[in-house]
């Protein structure tokens, strides 16, 4: 994922329907393309394969189409350090969740949360106004997750599962807040080619460090899930964020977060098979309220921030 850094939103209006509903498809088959993947391959060394062949596209389409790389260093660096976080560590501590046996629904329920996690976090470490629709919209999301998650933590795959859950949703929160410390709006194709680029290298060195060489199981369903992963979610993904946000400015994406688990979890119960009981589905819905009325509230006052990254 990448997110550019946040402007003001250039049209209140809708959403154009089908970008932002692809968008919203792209977005939740993550989540089912990521425990399909894991059950293949090894999680580390899936992440490092998928950002490596999902930057060397998006540099050869940056360089087609925008020419040479012209940004200031610190400015670049910035922008690496902030892609390492919000793609490395969201993803990698994802994946380790996935094959820990954490469901595809409940991860995306997790990350819904990143809007509002978000503002919290911009209060806490930047000073920002937090509107109190914001902080009842976080404790009451929190809250329904809870429910879904049960009194029994090995349903969702166990403690260790949910640890590197709630580590990935801080690594998308505080990646998104990073991009906020890039000193200018970055072109959308080169910084993807940068924070895809710079997640690479370090995820395949710790890949190999800790899970060696014998990691695929599955040949083709690994390929599969690599380029699905790169080329569907990351490339593709970011061309309709890039419709979003020339139509409604960079929060575009966080406006359509909540709808992201309902369409994950009818994803998850076609292709994976998985099914949620009656306090899974009410905690689903807690949850969704919770952040569209903190997400769409703040929004309405203007005050929030509201970016979002793309898968």
């Amino acid at each position: 994922m990448t997110s550019p850094t946040t402007t003001r939103p250039a049209d209140q209006g809708r959403l154009p329907f089908v970008p932002a509903a692809g968008f919203v498809l792209i977005w939740s088959s993550g989540y089912i393309v990521g425990p399909y993947g894991v059950g293949a391959m090894d999680p580390l060394m899936l992440v490092a394969f998928r950002f490596l062949l999902a930057a060397a596209i998006a540099w050869a389409l940056a360089r087609a189409l925008r020419g040479p790389l012209r940004v200031p260093r610190a400015d670049l660096l910035r922008m690496a350090a902030t892609g390492l976080v919000l793609n490395g560590v969201q993803f990698a501590a994802m994946y380790l969740a996935f094959e820990r046996g954490l469901g595809a629904t409940l991860g995306a329920l997790l990350h819904s949360l990143s809007p509002v996690l978000t503002a919290v976090l911009a209060a806490a470490l930047l000073h920002e106004r937090l509107r109190p629709v914001q902080v009842l919209g976080f404790v009451v999301g929190v809250g329904g997750v809870l429910l879904v998650l049960g009194p029994d933590l090995d349903q969702a795959g166990g403690p260790v599962a949910v640890a590197w859950a709630v580590l990935s949703v801080l690594g998308l929160s505080l990646g998104t807040l990073g991009q906020r410390w890039i000193g200018h709006a970055p072109d959308p194709l080169w910084s993807a080619a940068v924070q895809f680029g710079v997640c690479g290298p370090p995820l395949l060195v710790l890949a190999l460090a800790t899970e060696g060489t014998d990691v695929v199981r599955d040949p083709v369903d690994a390929a599969v899930a690599v380029l699905v992963l790169a080329v569907v979610n990351s490339i593709v993904g970011l061309g309709l964020l890039g419709v979003l946000v020339r139509a409604r400015g960079a929060g575009a994406a966080a406006s359509v977060f909540f709808v992201m688990p309902p369409v994950t979890a009818v994803m998850a119960w076609v292709v994976l098979g998985e099914t949620l009981g009656v306090r899974e589905v009410v905690g689903l819905v807690v949850t969704i309220a919770a952040v569209a009325a903190a997400t769409h509230g703040g929004a309405r006052a203007g005050r929030a921030r509201t970016d979002a990254p793309v898968p």
